[in-house]
């Protein structure tokens, strides 16, 4: 299993906490923003004398809920087509695993979210990458690089919309293109939509289960964790209209036995969050990312596209190694007491030797805290060797 990008310089950052150092952390996307209180006092309200186990797919109220949610945002779908899953990981997890065999082939645009490998790893699953680029901002690249890289063994195309890590936004265009791919090769498509809401500048997300035609290849992998600020709860959702993978999906959840309790009663409340709440946070969202974007792109030598969603961005810097960087970072370097953690981008690529200059950024802290990581960036590439 490969290591995590976001999470393997942990020991780093310890050491640098109990040597007195405040660490900036921009590794991971944990944002600060408060989970909405309707959650928090579901939670706290649940007297129920017996924590017991729930369905395999998760509670049939919960489901039967969540299909009004989806909705709203244009995607038509009933309980029977939708698997409550231990966060958005497992949910990929089930997905891959009901499609793919080992051997087998999934294509997908890098940079690309980190654990995608190590899910396709613990199935000896290969990934094809179509490599994007930070000169023009990650677009897609185009449409005949992805039928170049079909062959027999093939089984499906990757993508997150929004992207994380690099913020990019898919088109409805682009998502059309995609999907004649798809239909011409007979392949699934896996779509990572956990950052639906967080879109910017006037822009609209695209789900691709509200595409006609497409419905026995889609399949969108979900979380309550962003939407909501709560990580921790762990639970996600499998959504397809497809109902042999979810037939198949159904065994790898009974094998688990049923997703958490009290996650599932937190995540049903978290559908009553007004949509105040949403338009706050993105609000804020927007003024964390012009204020990070702006801040460094004005450091010599950095390069920072603007995100059209989700709350990463990928920088390039005027180094020559980010793993041994971002490690020197926290081991050697202090600027006022503080450091910066950061993801190393060479994680988040499938094709070696990519992703050697760049970082993941997550603009999940106040803002106060973003301009003191770019003061601390700033200083810290004057004196890296």
């Amino acid at each position: 299993m490969p290591a995590s990008p976001i999470r393997k310089l942990v020991p780093y950052a310890t050491a640098a906490k109990k040597a007195g150092k405040k660490v900036i952390h921009l590794n991971i996307g944990q944002p600060d923003i408060e989970t909405p209180k309707v959650v928090r006092d579901a939670v706290k309200n649940f007297e129920y004398k017996v924590l017991s186990y729930l369905n395999s797919e998760g509670s049939e109220s919960y489901r039967t809920k969540l299909t009004e949610y989806y909705k709203s945002v244009g995607v038509d779908v009933n309980a029977s087509e939708i698997m409550v899953t231990t966060g958005g990981s497992e949910a990929l997890f089930f997905g891959m695993f009901s499609c793919l065999d080992a051997g087998d082939e999934v294509i997908i645009p890098e940079p690309f979210y980190a654990n995608y490998n190590g899910f396709a790893t613990s199935g000896n699953i290969k990934i094809v990458p179509i490599t994007s680029s930070i000169e023009n901002g990650f677009a897609l690249p185009p449409m005949e690089d992805f039928e170049k890289k079909i062959g027999p063994k093939t089984k499906a195309i990757l993508i997150c919309n929004p992207n994380n890590p690099t913020g990019y936004l898919y088109s409805k265009e682009e998502l059309e293109t995609l999907k004649a791919i798809v239909l011409k090769h007979d392949l699934f498509i896996f779509v990572d939509e956990v950052y639906r809401e967080f879109v910017y500048d006037g822009k609209k997300h695209t789900s691709i289960l509200s595409l006609e035609g497409i419905e026995n290849h889609a399949i969108v992998i979900d979380s309550i964790s962003k939407r909501y600020s709560a990580c921790g709860a762990r639970l996600g959702a499998l959504v397809t209209k497809n109902k042999e993978v979810v037939q198949t999906a159904m065994k790898f959840a009974q094998a688990r036995l049923s997703p958490p309790t009290y996650s599932e009663v937190a995540a049903e409340a978290a559908l009553d969050t007004p949509q105040s709440y949403f338009d706050e946070v993105i609000h804020e969202y927007i003024e964390r990312r012009n204020m990070m974007v702006e801040g460094l792109n004005k450091i010599e030598g950095v390069t920072c596209p603007n995100p059209g969603g989700a709350f990463y961005a990928m920088v390039k810097l005027p180094i020559d190694d980010s793993d041994l960087f971002c490690q020197w970072m926290l081991y050697e370097f202090e600027h006022k007491v503080s450091t910066v953690m950061m993801a190393p981008a060479t994680g988040f690529y499938a094709t070696p030797g990519l992703g050697k200059q760049e970082v993941r950024i997550a603009y999940v802290l106040k803002k106060e805290e973003l301009q003191e990581a770019i003061e601390c960036l700033a200083v810290a590439l004057k004196q890296y060797k």
